[in-house]
């Protein structure tokens, strides 16, 4: 799986050798997936606290307990949120100041399930029991916390769906 994450956030294939090694000391959100790939494989103290002392660094709280699929891509990795629970499937991008939490009260008590090629751009809130179909973009600063169907654009607070065909071309690249 993280080769797979390395290749969308770089656009190269995974191989050991002193680029890779370069990229990796470089990019901190390289590092930072990693690590959540090894502590969702094992739960081991040593894995947890390596992913903890970069998650108060860098402000990244993905929780290990998360189901995330093939080729997740951190843009402008600072203070990103994803709730213990969430699904988030093929080929997403989070960015900066992004949530994707759980609600804990009401009708939509629970956490997110999020389809493939969903693009969450910076400072949105995805909240509750909800479903996010595939091929979605929710814009900088928009709440969800209402389903969204396939292949359409989410804007604004309260958030406004429109429908698009080809919604995140353009947005998600090097998809696996």
């Amino acid at each position: 799986m993280f080769k797979l994450d390395y290749y969308r956030m770089t656009g190269n294939k995974f191989k050991f050798n002193i680029k890779t090694l370069i990229t990796f000391i470089i990019c901190h959100q390289i590092r930072y997936v990693y690590w959540l790939r090894k502590a969702q494989k094992r739960n081991n103290i040593f894995i947890r606290y390596i992913l903890k002392k970069y998650s108060k660094k860098y402000g990244l709280e993905i929780s290990a307990s998360s189901l995330i699929g093939k080729g997740l891509y951190l843009g402008h990795p600072y203070n990103i949120t994803v709730a213990g629970g969430v699904t988030l499937g093929d080929n997403v991008n989070l960015h900066k100041g992004c949530t994707v939490g759980r609600e804990n009260r009401g009708s939509r008590q629970g956490v997110p399930k999020i389809g493939s090629r969903v693009a969450v751009g910076i400072n949105a809130v995805v909240v509750g029991n909800i479903t996010i179909g595939s091929d979605v973009m929710i814009a900088p600063n928009s709440f969800v916390n209402f389903d969204v169907p396939d292949h359409s654009v989410v804007i604004g607070n309260p958030g406004v769906i429109h429908k698009k065909e080809r919604a995140t071309e353009g947005y998600i690249g090097f998809i696996v």
